[in-house]
């Protein structure tokens, strides 16, 4: 077996039992080989934009007996990899924006037959406000330490239906109403950000718009 460290252990948790996988940014193929291992998926897809992670992962299934079935795939992003082979897709290790590029590159994966695990690095509420601006669902948020840094981890799946939401919403997600250890200091990190950024505007720039969103953010989540 292979044991996952927090931040990938809380994406494995949430792929669903007997799902194709496809890990996007794969790196050492970690994930899709703990999984196959202790038999959540039958077969995964480990694609990653530069030979040198593509190799670690070889390694990897090689090492653990599973190259049949892994496929490994020189990808940027969703580039190469096909509808009809996924069920679940996990885009981890990389920025918010560039996650919500790489899906919108991906028109494909608005089916509700798809469900995407989503691990923003930064900018989750970029991510956050494109997925319910291009109709999906953010069914679950988990956050987790690992290595001293908090991580966080969202499910989602296509459903058609656009939603709005308030700043505070966009910028803290499920988290706002959580009271684990993890996503409180999430949260408490966002919130300081959003305090220091509007100490500094009010300071630099008194007649920038954006004080005014930072204000509502604040007072809604007081």
């Amino acid at each position: 077996m292979l044991k996952l460290k927090s931040r990938l252990n809380m994406a494995a948790r949430m792929v669903r039992k007997g799902s194709r996988l496809a890990d996007i940014g794969t790196d050492h193929a970690y994930l899709p080989t703990a999984l196959i291992l202790d038999g959540t998926v039958p077969c995964a897809i480990a694609a990653d934009l530069r030979k040198g992670p593509l190799e670690n992962a070889e390694a990897t299934v090689k090492q653990y007996g599973i190259a049949e079935k892994v496929q490994l795939r020189l990808s940027d992003g969703l580039q190469c990899i096909n509808q009809s082979e996924v069920d679940d897709i996990v885009v981890a290790g990389m920025g918010g924006i560039l996650i919500s590029e790489i899906l919108e590159a991906a028109p494909w994966v608005k089916s509700e037959n798809i469900q995407l695990i989503l691990q923003p690095q930064s900018h989750d509420e970029v991510l956050r406000k494109w997925l319910w601006d291009n109709g999906f669902e953010i069914k679950k948020e988990e956050a987790c330490f690992e290595d001293g840094k908090t991580y966080i981890c969202m499910a989602t799946t296509y459903t058609g239906l656009t939603s709005i939401h308030s700043e505070a919403e966009i910028l803290l997600g499920g988290f706002i109403s959580k009271n684990d250890e993890a996503s409180v200091s999430f949260c408490e990190k966002k919130i300081h950000r959003t305090e220091v950024r509007l100490a500094a505007l009010k300071k630099s720039d008194p007649e920038n718009g954006e004080i005014e969103t930072l204000e509502k953010i604040l007072n809604e989540v007081k």
